[in-house]
């Protein structure tokens, strides 16, 4: 009945290629994390076995299932009571219908000049992108105003920050494996990133977004990968594009259609999605064996531009319930990374590669996700005053002062974001 309690650190410093192993160093031996005592349960009170629920009889089990089976039926069907109104007051509710659709046509006129207010502020800012990344490739050097206005916005996030001294002559200077790291400092992306990736990815130079044209048949976005010659693939380029359908969904946000990857062109026995295996077989004729070379799939980064489909609606196929299961867990993972890259890593790339993006992470979540605990100790099983000691529980580091973290009414909700 122990648990562990890690101890809150003070200091939160992102990782890099440069001061993180790409596996993480084990727990010297000896050496264990800060533990509970255990609460002996030699001296708890035995159960009143007299409080135990007695098991049902046959009769009971029978009818408990035609109970649960009558409401299981009742799931989704009419009460009765709109079938009970009279003529007039059903022409009521078609006409409250008809309102609706005009309300929902302008919703989905609203999500589309959205999506195009989107697309004039992408234009606005493709100079400070490609400001971006000649600063990272070292092809442009940085501006004393530049490195300034970064120095002042590290002193407002941090007072103590020490600034960089200046320098009378300074050279552009690339920055190494950027890209894999503001990747890997990303919660989701990080999971999925192998090893035998960050290889491949060390060769990524820039991710770019664009939107699909305005007379596209359905509406939607591009996340393209920008590589340097490597040796895994052939491509230069590597493109995934998310389709949206036409009409917004019920809650009044674009829906998810399908995605498209690049077909990536990989270099002989260089396929990060495939591991491969030698296996002996035997003829049975002559006796001789013989060595195959088999491939199987794998997990990796790549597999992202082979996205999952979705069914299709007009062919009649019969899917197990856990593959279907299996595959939404899948699509809603793949639309989530793309809107991932889209909305927060490629805007905010340089938090993600310093770490200053991980102190949001995660303060999105809702209240609902999570179960409240009952303070009081209706059994008196826990007594706190023969605690020897406290433990003080780690508390998550919210926003620097300055960022949003001074009251919610500095917070200004953000408009036209699409879900």
């Amino acid at each position: 009945m122990s648990s562990n309690v890690p101890i809150a650190h003070g200091d939160l410093t992102a990782p890099t290629p440069q001061n993180t192993p790409l596996t993480q160093a084990p727990i010297a031996a000896g050496l264990s994390r800060p533990t509970v005592p255990d609460i002996s349960e030699d001296n708890e009170p035995a159960e009143d076995e007299s409080d135990e629920i007695p098991p049902m009889t046959g009769a009971q089990a029978v009818m408990m299932g035609l109970v649960q089976g009558r409401l299981a039926d009742l799931v989704g069907k009419s009460s009765g009571y709109i079938e009970s109104l009279s003529n007039d007051v059903k022409k009521s509710v078609e006409a409250l219908k008809g309102v609706q659709v005009k309300q929902n046509e302008l919703q989905n006129q609203y999500k589309r000049e959205c999506l195009e207010l989107e697309k004039k502020y992408l234009e606005l800012q493709k100079p400070l992108y490609e400001r971006r990344n000649a600063i990272i490739s070292g092809a442009g050097q940085a501006t004393e105003e530049e490195i300034e206005a970064g120095t002042q916005a590290s002193l407002k996030d941090d007072p103590d920050y020490t600034p960089l001294p200046k320098d009378a002559e300074s050279t552009p200077a690339a920055i190494p494996e950027f890209w894999l790291t503001a990747l890997r400092n990303h919660i989701g992306l990080s999971e999925i990133i192998t090893e035998r990736d960050a290889g491949a990815l060390k060769s990524l130079t820039d991710i770019r977004l664009s939107y699909l044209p305005s007379d596209s048949p359905k509406p939607g976005f591009k996340i393209t990968f920008v590589f340097s010659p490597n040796d895994f693939f052939e491509n230069e380029i590597l493109d995934k594009t998310y389709l949206y359908q036409e009409e917004v969904g019920y809650s009044g946000d674009f829906v998810y259609d399908r995605a498209i990857g690049t077909d990536i062109k990989w270099k002989e026995e260089k396929d990060l999605t495939k591991e491969f295996e030698i296996k002996k077989q035997r003829n049975k004729n002559t006796n001789r064996t013989r060595l195959v070379r088999k491939a199987r799939p794998t997990e990796s980064f790549f597999n992202f531009f082979s996205p999952p489909s979705p069914p299709a609606e007009d062919i009649d196929v019969e899917i197990d319930e856990e593959e279907l299961e299996e595959l939404e867990e899948k699509l809603e993972m793949d639309y989530q990374i793309g809107e991932d890259l889209k909305e927060k890593i490629i805007p905010r790339a340089i938090d993600y590669f310093t770490g200053k993006a991980l102190e949001y992470e995660g303060m999105d979540e809702d209240d609902d996700d999570f179960d409240e605990l009952d303070e009081d100790d209706e059994d008196g099983q826990f007594d706190d005053e023969d605690s020897d000691s406290e433990v003080e529980l780690p508390r998550r580091r919210g926003p620097p002062k300055g960022r949003g973290g001074s009251s919610a009414a500095a917070v200004n909700p953000e408009e036209c974001k699409q879900q």
